[in-house]
């Protein structure tokens, strides 16, 4: 990518930081700057969610909407079924599952304070959208 200034061209190179997001080397960087990309980083739990079909995701998120944590409980079988996920390239398959549990587990365990519950209802909705990430349209 190559900007003209003037009569020169003056070359951008895209740098990353901390939080993801990429910027271009030369623009005003404190307030002004021009952000090229914006990409979310996720922990080790939260790229464990599968990307599963859409109805299978939509029943996930009923139940952790109503039983913390059992939709989770779920997921964490359909990976081994075949379901997807971000980390299974770099972890595997069991390490996504055991994962996937624990994050059921938390959210049981912190139901009782509100949390878990909380946690189990966004677990569910992020289901939801990766499973409509892969609908055809």
């Amino acid at each position: 990518m190559a900007q003209k200034d003037g009569g020169t061209e003056q070359g951008c190179i895209k740098t990353e930081d901390s939080l993801g997001a990429k910027t271009m080397v030369g623009a005003p960087s404190a307030g002004g700057g021009v952000v090229v990309e914006v990409r979310e980083k996720k922990g080790p739990l939260r790229a464990a969610i599968p990307t599963m079909p859409f109805p299978v995701a939509v029943i996930c998120l009923f139940l952790n909407t109503f039983i913390p944590g059992l939709g989770t409980l779920v997921s964490a079988f359909t990976v081994l079924c075949g379901a997807r996920s971000e980390l299974i390239s770099e972890r595997g398959m069991c390490c996504v599952f055991w994962l996937n549990v624990a994050a059921a587990l938390i959210q049981i365990l912190t139901a009782v304070i509100m949390v878990g519950w909380i946690m189990s209802i966004f677990w569910g909705m992020d289901m939801v959208i990766l499973a409509r990430v892969i609908l055809p349209h």
